[in-house]
C-alpha cells in the first residue's frame, strides 16, 4: 500500500493565521539569519558559499549534499547550518592573546570561538602564565615520550561531533587500539548510547529502522522527548508536506513546545507566508514519565483487542511476559508515574489504534535519564504491538542532533564497542587482530564520565580530547575543572579556542585542527537514516599548520610502537574508506563514493524488512521493563535541561526567538509560580545538593511539577546519576528546590555559582 500523497496546491485548513509571514508571532527570523551569515562571512563569502552549495552539512544528521537531500525536492538551508559555517571560514586568531590567559577567563565560548582559528601548536606548563608556539614534531615527541611512559589503560581519548567525519573516527579508534587502549569515547554517549543499547538488544540493529520518506505520507509521527523545530529545522519541512498529506503529529514531552505547535518553514512560500499548524495532539507527560504512559497505553491496546497479535505471534517474543507485567500494574500506578490521567493514555491509544502505520521519533529528552534504555525499550514495545516495522511509512526514528554521532560510534570511536558496534571482547578483539595485524584489547575502556572520575583519582597519565569540552557537556563543570588540572598531559585538538584549553595543568598542548572541508581526498558522514554520504574537499584559504586529527593519533601511534608504522599507514582518504568496507560490512559501498551527491543507504529503505531482524532468532524481543523509582524530596520540583539558540553546547544568541527565552530563564507553570508565590521576571535560586543556580522567573506551558533551564548552565545541578549500560547522565533526571534570590540580579549576574 502507497503511502498518502500530498495534496496540490495551499490548504488554508493549516494555515496559523493569514497575516503574513507571522508578523507579531514569536518566532525566528529565518530569511534574516540568510543576511547575516552573509555579513558574518563577508571575508571568505565566495568560499563560505562553495561549503554550503558542495559540501555535507555538519550541523545535525539529517544529511544533505550541497543544499539538497533525498526526501524531497527543493533547497534545504537552515539556520543552524548557516551559524556553524563561520566555523569552517574563520582566520586565525592572534596568538599573543594567549600569551596570558588571565585575560581570557572571562570570556564566553562564543567570544572565544570569535577569536579565530587555531594556527600552529601551542604549549602551556604549570607556572606559566599563557601558551607558547611550538613545532609540530616538538609536541609530537612530547605526547610520544609521555605515552612511552604510560600505561595503555592510563591514556584517554576523546571525541566531539564536531563536524568529524566517519574516516577520522575510523583513524582515531585504530591508532588508540594499536597504543592498547580501548579508552575511546565519543559524543554519542551523551546523546543517544541508550537508543544504540536497547534498539540493539530489541532488534538487532543500531540504528533508525526506516527512512526519512516513510514521514510524509504515513498515517501518524509521535515525537518523544524530541524537540526538532530547533534541533533538526529541515525535519520541518518534511512534517510541512506530512501534513499535506493527511499524517497527523503527535507530541510526547513535558513543555508544549511551541515550534512545534507552529512553524514557518522558510523555503516553502505558503508556509513562509500563513506558518503551518504542526502537532494535532500533546500529552504533556511528567519528566521521565514516557515509560508509564506508553505502557499503559499498550495496556489499554491490549484491552480494547488493538493490537497486531499476528504480527506479534510471527516475529516477536516475549509479549507475554510484557503483557502479564501490564495486568498486574494498577491504572493509579501509571496516571501517578506519567502525571496524566487514565483518558489520556485512551486518547493516544485510540490516535494509535487508527493509523495502520506510524513512526515513532526520539531524542534527548527520553535518553537523558538514568533509566534511559528502559524508555528506549517501551518505545520499542509500543512499536511492535502495533507492527510498526519493516515496511513502508513505519519504523523508529532516534533522531541524531549531530552530523556524527551515528558513523562515529559505528567506526568504533567507543569505549564499550568495535567497529561495527559489536561487542568489546575476546573473540571480537581476535576478528580485529586478523584484520589488522596487531594485537587489539579485549576489555571495555573509559566512557567519556569514567575519564573525569579517573582523571580526578590520579589514574590518567594523559587525556586527548579532539573538539568538545567537558567543562560544558559533562554535569559539575567545577568538579571536571578540577579533574582536567590533574592530567599531566592534555592534549587539545580543535579548530578554535574552547574554555577546557585554559584550565592549568602540567602540560598542556593545542594542536590546530582542519575542518572536514579541508581533507584531502574529502569525507563521508552517516546521516539518522543511515545515509552514507560523500562531502568533497572544498578549495579555499587554509590554516597552513591544520592537520587532520586521524593524521595527527596514525603518525603519534607509529612514533610510539614504531614497529606497527606499516600498518597504521594509509595513501589517501580513499584507502581508509577502502578498509572501512573491510572491517565494517555494513559501510561496504563507502569505498565507491567520490564525487559530490554520491551516496547510499546501508541496509536498504527499511531495517527488519517484513519484521525480520538480525537477532539469533531472527525476532524482535518485547521486554517487560519495570517503572522506575523517581522519589524527589517534598517541595522540590523535577529539573530538565533544554536547548536554546544553540547548537548543542554551542550558544549563538543569548534569547531563544523561538519561546523569547533568556539563558538565565526559569521555565516553571504558572500554576507551580502561582503556589510558590513567584511573578514573572523574579529573580530566583534554584538549588540541590550539587549546587546552585540564579535565574529569571518565566511562565510557560510546562508540566506541573517541574522547571526547564538551559543546558550547559543547568549543569552545576546535576548529579552523578548514569544510566546501568549506556552509562549516560541523567541531564533530565533531577531535581531542586525554587527560592526567591535575596536581591534582584541581571541577565550578567545569572552566570553559574555552585555551594563550596
Amino acid at each position: 500500500m502507497a503511502l498518502k500523497p500530498v495534496k496540490k496546491g495551499w490548504m488554508p485548513e493549516l494555515w496559523v493565521s493569514k497575516v503574513p509571514f507571522g508578523v507579531g508571532e514569536q518566532k525566528p527570523n529565518n530569511f534574516l539569519e540568510v543576511f547575516r551569515a552573509a555579513w558574518e562571512n563577508r571575508d571568505n563569502l565566495e568560499y563560505a558559499y562553495r561549503i554550503l552549495s558542495d559540501g555535507c552539512c555538519d550541523g545535525c544528521a539529517l544529511g544533505t549534499y550541497g543544499m539538497r537531500d533525498w526526501t524531497i525536492r527543493g533547497i534545504h538551508l537552515c539556520n543552524v547550518r548557516l551559524r556553524l559555517l563561520r566555523l569552517n571560514t574563520l582566520g586565525p586568531l592572534d596568538v599573543r592573546v594567549l600569551e596570558d590567559v588571565s585575560s581570557l577567563e572571562g570570556k564566553t565560548s562564543t567570544e572565544l570561538r570569535e577569536l579565530g582559528r587555531l594556527p600552529y601548536p601551542m604549549l602551556r606548563k604549570r607556572g606559566q602564565q599563557g601558551f607558547t608556539r611550538i613545532s609540530w614534531s616538538e609536541a609530537l615527541d612530547r605526547i610520544g615520550l609521555r605515552i612511552l611512559r604510560a600505561h595503555p589503560k592510563r591514556l584517554a581519548f576523546y571525541l566531539t561531533s564536531r563536524g568529524i567525519p566517519n574516516e577520522t573516527y575510523y583513524l582515531v579508534q585504530k591508532a588508540v587500539r594499536a597504543l592498547g587502549s580501548n579508552n575511546i569515547d565519543n559524543a554519542a554517549r551523551i546523546c543517544h548510547s541508550p537508543s544504540t543499547v536497547a534498539l540493539k538488544e530489541a532488534l538487532g540493529v543500531a540504528a533508525t529502522t526506516c527512512s526519512y520518506k516513510d514521514l510524509i505520507g504515513t498515517d501518524l509521527i509521535v515525537f518523544f522527548g524530541s524537540n526538532v523545530a530547533v534541533n533538526q529545522p529541515v525535519m520541518m519541512k518534511y512534517l510541512y508536506y506530512a501534513k499535506k498529506a493527511g499524517t497527523k503529529v503527535v507530541v510526547v514531552n513535558p513543555y508544549r513546545e511551541p515550534a512545534m505547535e507552529k512553524y514557518w518553514v522558510p523555503s516553502d512560500p505558503e508556509s513562509a507566508l500563513f506558518g503551518t499548524k504542526i502537532a494535532d495532539r500533546f500529552f504533556q507527560v511528567e519528566p521521565g514519565g514516557d515509560i508509564a504512559f506508553i505502557h499503559g497505553t499498550i495496556k489499554h491496546l491490549i484491552e480494547q483487542g488493538q493490537i497486531k497479535r499476528e504480527f506479534i505471534e510471527a516475529h516477536t517474543t516475549g509479549f507475554d511476559e510484557l503483557q502479564d507485567l501490564l495486568a498486574k500494574t494498577a491504572w493509579e500506578n501509571f496516571e501517578t508515574a506519567s502525571g496524566l490521567p487514565h483518558s489520556e493514555m485512551h486518547a493516544f491509544a485510540q490516535l494509535l489504534a487508527q493509523a495502520e502505520r506510524a513512526v515513532l521519533v526520539w531524542s534527548m529528552g527520553v535518553t537523558q535519564h538514568s533509566f534511559g534504555e528502559d524508555t528506549v525499550q517501551a518505545i520499542i514495545n509500543l512499536a511492535l504491538s502495533r507492527g510498526y516495522l519493516g515496511r513502508q511509512g513505519c519504523g523508529l526514528m532516534p533522531i541524531r542532533g549531530h552530523s556524527g554521532v551515528q558513523g562515529g560510534a559505528e567506526m568504533g570511536a567507543y569505549a564499550t564497542a568495535f567497529p561495527g558496534g559489536l561487542p568489546i571482547n575476546s573473540e571480537n578483539a581476535a576478528h580485529l587482530q586478523e584484520l589488522w595485524g596487531f594485537e587489539v584489547p579485549d576489555q571495555a575502556g573509559l566512557t567519556a564520565p569514567e575519564m573525569l572520575e579517573a582523571a580526578r583519582q590520579g589514574q590518567l597519565e594523559m587525556l586527548w580530547s579532539i573538539g568538545g569540552n567537558f567543562l560544558e557537556v559533562l554535569p559539575d563543570p567545577h568538579s571536571v575543572r578540577e579533574a582536567l588540572g590533574k592530567v599531566p598531559l592534555r592534549v587539545h585538538q580543535d579548530i578554535v579556542l574552547s574554555s577546557q584549553m585554559l584550565v592549568e595543568g602540567e602540560e598542556v598542548i593545542l594542536l590546530p585542527a582542519t575542518t572536514r572541508y579541508e581533507i584531502k581526498g574529502g569525507i563521508t558522514e552517516t546521516s539518522t537514516e543511515r545515509r552514507v554520504i560523500f562531502s568533497p574537499e572544498i578549495p579555499g584559504p587554509r590554516i597552513r599548520e591544520a592537520r587532520p586529527e586521524g593524521e595527527v593519533l596514525l603518525e603519534v601511534a607509529a612514533r610510539a610502537r614504531p614497529w606497527l608504522a606499516d600498518k597504521l599507514k594509509f595513501e589517501g582518504m580513499d584507502t581508509v574508506r577502502a578498509e572501512i568496507a573491510r572491517v565494517v560490512p555494513l559501510y561496504d559501498g563507502i569505498q565507491h563514493l567520490k564525487a559530490k551527491g554520491d551516496a547510499f543507504q546501508y541496509g536498504g529503505p527499511h531495517l527488519c524488512p517484513d519484521g525480520v531482524c538480525p537477532t539469533p532468532d531472527g525476532k524482535a524481543h518485547f521486554k517487560a521493563v519495570p517503572l522506575p523509582e523517581r522519589r524527589i524530596p517534598a517541595g522540590a520540583l523535577r529539573l530538565v535541561t533544554r536547548r536554546g539558540k544553540q547548537f548543542n553546547s554551542m550558544v549563538h544568541e543569548a534569547t531563544d526567538p523561538i519561546n523569547g527565552l533568556p539563558r538565565d530563564a526559569v521555565l516553571i507553570s504558572a500554576s507551580d509560580a502561582a503556589q510558590l508565590g513567584l511573578t514573572p521576571g523574579q529573580s530566583v535560586v534554584l538549588s540541590n545538593e550539587k549546587g546552585k543556580l540564579l535565574g529569571r522567573v518565566f511562565i510557560g506551558e510546562v508540566k506541573r511539577g517541574s522547571v526547564q533551564v538551559h543546558w550547559p548552565e543547568g549543569n552545576v545541578l546535576i548529579g552523578e546519576k548514569r544510566s546501568p549500560k549506556a552509562k549516560i547522565p541523567g541531564y533530565k533526571d533531577a531535581y531542586v528546590f525554587i527560592s526567591p534570590a535575596r536581591a534582584p540580579i541581571s541577565a550578567e549576574e545569572s552566570r553559574l555559582e555552585t555551594t563550596p
